[in-house]
């Protein structure tokens, strides 16, 4: 702020004149209006530092006190361990409720394992009666199960194929056994092995390379990772054309959600000593097939093409590229999760403010709703009915009162950023209420972007820009397997053999939905 509003034309040269070695007081009145604005300046100040403190020292500052905060920041080493730990101390002005520790009984082994009986006798000097001499009668066993393991064991296929000739027509050539179906010919690894080695890096996020030193731990087996790689992207290439099925499938419904990791690739177009940052567009639809599609930009050209055959509604979060997405026969919904979030940022930062508390408040009654319809299996029509009768007029009391706090809170303040976020996109939060497949939020779409932003962590990035589609593909299958049951391991070693002979026509009998579809009373087994 200027000195010369703050204390005044004179008072400001008369300050500068004693340099200090004068005694003065200044006396400048300030106007209530002057006064007003000052104080909602100081509490935006105070709100973004919080906010930065917040976003400094992680999740886990959520239950940090501004004092808290403040003398963390004072620490300029101060570890990760340090904050978790303050975040455990309770805030001085409030007592933390004591936590009652519910008990838990010790759950029985899985009914399905094989059972391996081990039976201990008793030792041959106490089988007797130490007064009588008689022998003990048996009264049966103690029982006791425990869950074991044996270690990864590995072994050698030698695979045999018979040969056959008459020696008395040589000319009629050699008959032999037929090869085998596996997903690469002639390779030194098994299709069980190389669906393993797919399943830990993609499922378990074990990068290659720590898997390769794993094998010659455990096993004293040396295989290169650059050999794993290549059996990977064989997998990889042979589900492409399943992945191109699958978006099909997906586009034939009337309901998708869609959102957009970012991936690190590495690039010759990247400044040295840095990734690529690519994107894994992800599009999916409720209790249905999930399709990802990678992208070296995070441009609307990537969905303009992938749904530019699609008619129904699409759900995002508020992202500026979907806005030239939408197309004739399309509907955009938005997604009441990210609205909620921005509110919920505004929260922390004030938890004391009733107004930022109400909105969290009403907007839990939405899904109150939603809850309730769940636990009673509604269909799409009565859950539409149910919102019609519930929720409509939540909704609409619910804008009227953000326009209002919209017209009280601070510009700037992170709550009139919120109320600004979530009017922006208000006819698309409205759809869900005359749509009953839709849901409220696209939570569904961010569970299945999960295995991307673990596996950045762990393998960090992808090796090149043609490996992006074929990675995508083993993503999108892994993906529809969990959400429909389906074990991914059985899928892959049931279909991976046979795609290398099979037509693109064909490919779509061959989908996870459409296996499953096709076995609708096999049991389910997760993953």
């Amino acid at each position: 702020m200027d000195l010369r509003q703050a204390f005044g034309t004179r008072d400001f040269h008369l300050a500068r004149r004693g340099g200090g070695r004068e005694k003065f007081r200044v006396e400048h009145d300030l106007s209530e209006s002057e006064r007003l604005r000052l104080t909602l300046e100081n509490k935006l100040l105070k709100e973004a530092i919080r906010l930065l403190h917040l976003a400094k020292y992680g999740p886990k500052a959520e239950q940090l006190s501004d004092r808290q905060l403040t003398l963390l920041d004072q620490e300029p080493s101060v570890t990760l361990a340090e904050v978790e730990t303050e975040a455990a101390q309770p805030a001085p002005e409030k007592k933390l409720p004591r936590r009652i520790a519910t008990p838990h009984g010790r759950q029985p082994l899985p009914a399905h394992l094989p059972r391996v009986v081990e039976v201990i006798p008793v030792p041959e000097s106490e089988r007797h009666c130490a007064t009588c001499g008689c022998a003990k009668c048996a009264l049966g066993f103690d029982l006791t199960e425990v869950l074991d393991l044996e270690p990864v064991k590995l072994f050698v296929r030698v695979i045999k194929r018979e040969k056959l000739a008459c020696p008395k027509h040589p000319e009629g050539g050699v008959a032999m056994g037929p090869a085998p179906e596996r997903i690469i010919p002639g390779g030194k690894l098994s299709d069980a092995f190389i669906i393993d080695v797919t399943l830990k890096k993609y499922l378990d996020h074990l990068p290659l390379f720590r898997q390769s030193g794993m094998l010659w731990r455990d096993a004293q087996v040396d295989v290169n990772p650059s050999v794993l790689c290549d059996a990977v992207m064989a997998v990889g290439a042979l589900l492409v054309p399943v992945n191109q099925a699958m978006r099909l499938e997906l586009l034939a419904c009337d309901y998708l959600q869609a959102d957009e990791p970012p991936v690190g690739v590495q690039s010759p177009d990247a400044p040295p000593g840095q990734n690529h940052r690519a994107w894994q567009w992800q599009y999916s639809t409720p209790g249905g097939p999930v399709v990802f599609d990678f992208q070296m930009n995070r441009s609307r050209a990537g969905p303009q093409a992938f749904l530019r055959e699609y008619r129904g509604v699409l759900q995002t979060d508020a992202y500026s590229a979907y806005d030239g997405v939408i197309g004739p026969g399309m509907i955009h919904a938005g997604c009441w999760a990210h609205a909620r979030r921005k509110i919920h940022e505004a929260h922390q930062l004030d938890p004391a403010d009733p107004a930022a508390r109400e909105v969290l408040e009403r907007i839990g009654r939405l899904y109150d709703v939603e809850r309730q319809a769940r636990e009673e299996k509604l269909s799409a029509t009565a859950r539409q009915q149910r919102r019609q009768e519930q929720s409509a007029s939540e909704v609409a009391a619910l804008k009227v009162r953000l326009v209002a706090i919209r017209a009280e809170v601070l510009p700037g303040s992170q709550l009139a950023k919120a109320c600004d976020y979530t009017l922006r996109i208000w006819e698309r939060l409205e759809v869900f209420l005359e749509h009953g497949q839709v849901e409220l939020d696209t939570n569904l779409a961010e569970n299945a972007m999960r295995p991307v932003a673990l596996g950045r962590k762990n393998w960090l990035h992808i090796g090149a820009e043609k490996a992006g589609p074929k990675i995508a593909a083993i993503m999108s299958v892994l993906a529809t397997c969990r959400r429909l049951g389906i074990h991914p391991r059985d899928y892959l070693l049931a279909v991976l053999p046979k795609l290398g002979r099979t037509s693109t026509n064909e490919v779509h009998h061959l989908t996870p939905l459409a296996r499953h579809r096709a076995r609708p009373s096999a049991p389910v087994t997760g993953t």
